[in-house]
């Protein structure tokens, strides 16, 4: 999505006449929303060092410029771009990463990061050089116009406030060699020399169709890990990891080092709400471990079941049976393990995380406990709002308290960088909001980058995944659970366990495991259980009467949550006992549940309400975006 674009005559005159940042933050407002003050004082500054470069006639005046440009499939946004045609009248795009930092610092033992001032402190980012880089190869891996029109992506790295050591500067040392050999660095003395690098790419201007080509072009499918883990286990690079990203998968590897090496027990915890990458980051750390530190014994841990069965699938025929299930474990498998047995364990969605183990809940004390006591490195990837069921015991606190217990040391991060739902922080915070899950600064909207719908009938939601899934096999119903499952039709399409009047439908059959995956899943209704820790492209969601909108807010009823669910069992003594408590845990699951239903889809999600009274919130909270609004081809109905 281009936020603010213009040619380069026009882009200098506005800098000239002292209205370009009003102009970018009237177009950022339209396109991405409010702009925090930081972010408007840096495009003040940074343009009028951009106007310096940019002054030189053998830059055409028609060259087409781009600010704030959106990286497809994410929430990232390349500063500032330049296109034109070379010398040999191919198409280019020079991409430049602004900094606005004066000082920096190299970092030892961690891949192609640097320590700077940000945010108020001293913090580990990415080198500019390789932001640069993985912003290119982002734009060129998800973008089909640019593979298909041959169009050259020239990054670099224009820190303007910078002033290099010119005998033993940190940021050009060797061990940034890698990164800084395909993308130059240029620092405050630099103007002329990053002149002279766009002057080899643009020769002659394109007036912006370079731009809108780019803009309006395909966007390649997104990459879903359950589809490339066979490949990535081979060796093969299918992620870009960006900005913290990279940053949290560093900070793994080198936790997991130290403590091989010391035996020195150490905690991370990775919070990062749904598609920031953290089932990405942890499936990257474990195939770095497996492949690079060969004496390292490590293993990829869930509660969840449905993952490691999909992992299982996708890996059946390229590696041995035996390998694959001890490399996907289950989070109760600790519970008779040896002190620092393992020398990494790599837990993802660790708010799943049971207090005790077996099927009878039986077994064991803690599994926090146990995965920190069998590890001399834990790594715990975790979403706060993606507690689920009343068992769901992870948490942060409780993983401080089993570190602290036996002197861990614990670091934390954060992911920031969105994924799924199309790159769309808004379309997430805004969520949040509708649910008064929390309140966000996306109560009145988000980027019309993400297909959201609410439709009338449980039908139309039906025929919409129907379509979307002869693409690709990757669109899914799923439902809350309001409707028993009906054991005797486990495996039986004909037995309906979901009616919605005219409607019905089975519930995910007897292979739940692998229903994400499975050609014929697309005819059965699945639950939390068989989604949470996948992705698809779309999915429709079928919100049952546990949720509702009554005087003014949304309000939960566990009395409407079938009886062989699961999830919220107990919740009756739980009432009896201190209903308010039981109620806010109960309004708690209920929230999360459809929060995690409805970012499963990657690029789209259609909503049904049984209750016409939430149906119409819905489209009132909708039709406060835009009414029918339709941008890269994606249309917002109510």
């Amino acid at each position: 999505m281009l936020v603010y674009e213009a040619t380069k005559g026009e882009f200098l005159d506005s800098v000239l006449m002292g209205s370009i940042k009003d102009e970018i933050y009237a177009a950022y407002q339209e396109k991405i929303g409010k702009s925090p003050q930081s972010q408007i004082d840096s495009w003040t500054n940074s343009m009028e060092f951009m106007y310096k470069v940019l002054s030189d006639n053998e830059i055409p005046d028609d060259a087409g410029v781009a600010i704030e440009f959106t990286i497809p499939t994410t929430s990232k946004r390349i500063d500032f771009t330049l296109t034109g045609l070379n010398e040999n009248n191919e198409d280019s795009i020079v991409i430049i990463e602004l900094k606005q930092g004066s000082r920096a610092y190299k970092v030892e033992g961690k891949d192609g990061l640097v320590s700077t001032y940000l945010g108020g402190g001293l913090r580990e980012t990415p080198h500019p050089s390789y932001q640069a880089w993985s912003y290119a190869a982002l734009l060129k891996n998800f973008n089909e116009t640019v593979e298909d029109d041959s169009i050259g992506l020239y990054p670099c790295a224009y820190l303007h406030n910078y002033d290099f050591d010119p005998f033993n500067d940190p940021l050009k040392d060797n061990i940034y060699g890698e990164y800084t050999a395909k993308v130059p660095l240029y620092g405050k003395r630099d103007a002329l020399k990053l002149r002279e690098f766009i002057k080899k790419y643009v020769k002659s201007g394109d007036s912006t169709n370079i731009l809108y080509r780019v803009d309006s072009g395909r966007i390649r499918p997104s990459k879903k890990l359950q589809d490339t883990l066979s490949a990535m286990l081979e060796g093969n690079d299918y992620f870009v990891m960006i900005d913290e990203q990279k940053v949290a998968y560093e900070m793994a590897l080198e936790i997991v080092r130290k403590s091989y090496l010391d035996d020195k027990k150490r905690v991370l915890i990775v919070e990062g709400g749904p598609g920031t990458g953290k089932s990405v980051v942890a499936i990257n750390l474990l195939v770095n471990i497996l492949s690079k530190e060969q004496n390292m014994i490590a293993l990829y841990v869930t509660k969840n079941s449905a993952p490691r069965e999909v992992f299982y699938e996708r890996l059946r025929g390229h590696f041995k049976q035996s390998f694959i299930k001890n490399l996907f474990k289950g989070s109760g498998s600790f519970t008779e393990s040896e002190t620092n047995q393992f020398d990494a364990l790599i837990v993802d969605e660790a708010h799943r995380l049971n207090e005790k183990s077996g099927l009878f809940g039986n077994l064991g004390e803690n599994q926090v406990k146990e995965i920190i006591n069998a590890a001399k490195a834990s790594i715990f990837f975790i979403d706060k709002h993606q507690r689920v069921t009343l068992k769901d015991f992870g948490s942060i606190d409780e993983i401080e308290k089993c570190a602290n217990d036996v002197g861990a040391e614990i670091e934390h991060i954060k992911l920031e960088s969105q994924f799924r739902c199309n790159g769309s922080d808004g379309y997430l915070s805004w969520l949040n909001e509708v649910l008064e899950i929390e309140e966000t600064a996306n109560y009145d909207g988000f980027d019309f980058n993400y297909d959201f719908r609410v439709v009338d009938s449980p039908k139309e939601l039906r025929d919409l995944i129907f379509e979307k899934n002869e693409i690709n096999n990757s669109a899914r119903l799923l439902a809350g659970y309001c409707w028993n499952w009906i054991k005797e039709g486990k495996n039986n399409t004909d037995v309906h366990d979901i009616e919605i009047g005219d409607f019905s439908m089975s519930w995910n059959l007897g292979n739940s495991s692998t229903w994400a995956i499975d050609e014929d899943s697309v005819n059965e209704i699945g639950c939390i259980h068989t989604s949470q820790g996948l992705e698809f492209d779309y999915v429709g969601v079928i919100l049952g009467f546990d949720i509702r909108y009554e005087n003014g807010q949304i309000v939960t009823d566990f009395n409407e949550r079938a009886k062989t669910d699961q999830s919220l069992k107990g919740i009756k003594t739980r009432y009896k006992q201190n209903p308010e408590e039981a109620l806010e845990l109960a309004d708690e699951i209920i929230k999360n549940t459809y929060r995690t239903l409805m970012t499963r889809g990657m690029k789209g999600c259609y909503i049904y309400c049984e209750d016409p009274n939430l149906e119409n919130y819905f489209k009132e909270r909708v039709s406060k975006l835009q009414h029918n609004v339709s941008v890269d081809n994606i249309t917002i109905s109510l």
